[in-house]
């Protein structure tokens, strides 16, 4: 009994830090899509630098998770739950470059305000802003059901990156002096759409967790 309240204890720790690196990689990609709205060369550089940060987080859950695999023996779901904090940190890890992505492309597109053909990646970011809070909601309550429904709202994300496509292609061909910039938008518009895929690999992990079984809900 002294032995499971340890690892308890210990695997209330690590969510807490888990938490804390989501939080990070939410705010990060809010100020990012604050940069790509209106600007913003200081705020760009904040997320840049707490990309950092995030990798430290990153490595200080990773060693907690294989301290507890190693010295308490986990079973069951508790087991699974240590093993899909790998996925979990990865894919933050992921996402968060994909911010920095953002706010560096969003610089380069604030001399263009006439491409308001931007504003599907504002909506595709802030999508996947509401898509890994409820990620996040569903690890914490150990909910399947809000997993699959979260991984459901990466559609959203699809749709709008296959109209920016679209739209972007035929703006190639009535301006050819914006390829540059049009070319620009659609390599965002990419990263947009692998961020819903890396909160749908969190889903996937957390369905794992609670039912011990493997799902594939990128298809």
């Amino acid at each position: 009994m002294q032995t499971r309240g340890l690892l308890n204890e210990e695997l209330n720790k690590l969510r807490h830090e888990l938490e804390l690196m989501t939080v990070r990689v939410l705010e990060d990609l809010g100020k990012a899509i604050i940069v790509l709205r209106s600007g913003g060369k200081e705020l760009a550089k904040e997320v840049k630098e707490s990309g950092k940060i995030v990798d430290a987080l990153q490595l200080k859950i990773e060693d907690m998770a294989l301290v507890l695999i190693a010295t308490q023996q986990p079973v069951a779901r508790d087991l699974r739950e240590l093993i899909i904090v790998f996925k979990i940190t990865s894919n933050l890890e992921r996402i968060n470059d994909h911010g920095i992505h953002l706010v560096k492309a969003a610089l380069k597109l604030s001399d263009r305000p006439s491409l308001r053909i931007s504003n599907r990646i504002e909506r595709m970011a802030e999508t996947g802003q509401e898509m890994l809070k409820a990620a996040f909601f569903a690890y914490m309550t150990q909910n399947a059901a809000a997993a699959r429904n979260t991984a459901a709202l990466d559609e959203k994300i699809d749709k709008e990156h296959k109209a920016l496509t679209e739209e972007v292609l035929e703006l190639m061909k009535e301006k050819p002096k914006l390829v540059k910039m049009a070319a620009r938008l659609l390599k965002l518009s990419g990263f947009m759409e692998r961020l819903g895929d890396h909160i749908t690999n969190i889903c996937e992990g957390i369905i794992y967790m609670v039912e011990g079984r493997h799902v594939n809900l990128n298809e």
